[in-house]
């Protein structure tokens, strides 16, 4: 056996479950990553898996396997980049374990991420909001529960791994309704339920009976839904909503595109940017300042606030309706 199959093994045992106490979703994501890699470099090597050695795995593979994500899996660049992410956080293992092999580690730990475009977040105006909740079956009992969760997910902005790993006993509907979850870097928080979502999860709840352990958006089998089955119900009920909303079958939506609409429903609101950094768990106000770039309404509020020395402030308006009219053509 070459040397990077039991380093392979010892990286998740030991360094990220054993020291690192990595969660489950960063366990996931590396072990896709890993199996995706060693799948593309048995291909180019002609070897099995396990024959794979540490200097089978030099840069010009990385590099052609990060290329293939993106051309052959069609990944986007945060893709692509979360996925060299991990393969550095393993050859900087490797790096203390097998000098041997420094060059060539050092060659791949030096593969620089890929800078990509800021795209404005999407976002569902209030109309696509309620064409999307609409366009829930209410009389099957799946579209009572996408109908419950999606309606949470817009009035919370959760992330779709903390709506699907949602329990019963996470829901709190008396006297001080909010949702408990924990989030990126295991942070507890708890996001306050406005009356209408507390309705909506006590219909839900009193159809669906069961323990404080149980999900609360069950499968027709009890489980959990995982996150392809939430998008996948996603996508169903935005075609629904397209037939009586157009607009947004110009959007693509996801789940996160909920949780933004989340966030834009609060800074439409008024509410300070370090707020809604609070409310969606962001541990970097930086990183919720992307919903300022996205509303208008505020940098023409900046705009109408300045104005050149000795000029009254307002927009100009011709003194006459000729004027007007020819300002208009």
């Amino acid at each position: 056996m070459t040397a990077l199959a039991p380093s392979l093994q010892a990286y998740f045992t030991q360094r990220l479950i054993g020291e690192r106490a990595a969660s489950p979703n960063t366990i996931a994501s590396y072990k896709l990553t890993f199996q995706l890699l060693l799948a593309f470099a048995s291909s180019a090597a002609k070897k099995a898996p396990s024959s794979l050695d540490i200097a089978d795995l030099d840069a010009p593979l990385i590099a052609s396997f990060l290329g293939h994500l993106e051309r052959g899996r069609r990944n986007s660049i945060a893709t692509r980049n979360s996925r060299l992410a991990a393969i550095h956080s393993l050859f900087g293992y490797l790096a203390l374990r097998h000098p041997e092999h420094a060059g060539s580690i050092q060659r791949v730990l030096a593969v620089p991420p890929k800078r990509a475009e800021r795209n404005l977040v999407t976002y569902l105006s209030d109309a696509e909001a309620g064409a999307l909740l609409g366009a829930c079956d209410l009389t099957r009992w799946t579209g009572r529960r996408d109908h419950a969760m999606f309606a949470l997910a817009i009035q919370t902005g959760l992330r779709i791994s903390e709506l699907a790993g949602l329990t019963r006993g996470d829901v709190t509907l008396t006297a001080g309704a909010c949702v408990r979850t924990v989030g990126k870097g295991r942070k507890e928080r708890a996001t306050p339920l406005i009356a209408g979502t507390v309705a909506v999860l006590k219909a839900w709840l009193a159809e669906q009976p069961g323990t404080s352990a149980d999900p609360l958006f069950p499968t027709t089998t009890g489980r959990h839904l995982s996150r392809d089955a939430i998008e996948r119900r996603l996508a169903v009920c935005v075609s629904k909503a397209g037939q009586h909303c157009p607009s947004i079958t110009a959007k693509r939506v996801t789940a996160h595109t909920l949780r933004h609409t989340a966030a834009m429903r609060l800074l439409l609101a008024g509410n300070d940017i370090t707020v809604i950094a609070l409310w969606l768990g962001h541990e970097q106000v930086t990183t919720t300042q992307i919903y300022l770039h996205a509303d208008m309404s505020h940098k023409q509020r900046a705009i109408e606030r300045t104005r050149p020395l000795g000029v009254k402030p307002g927009r100009y308006r011709p003194s006459d309706t000729m004027l007007a009219f020819l300002q208009a053509l």
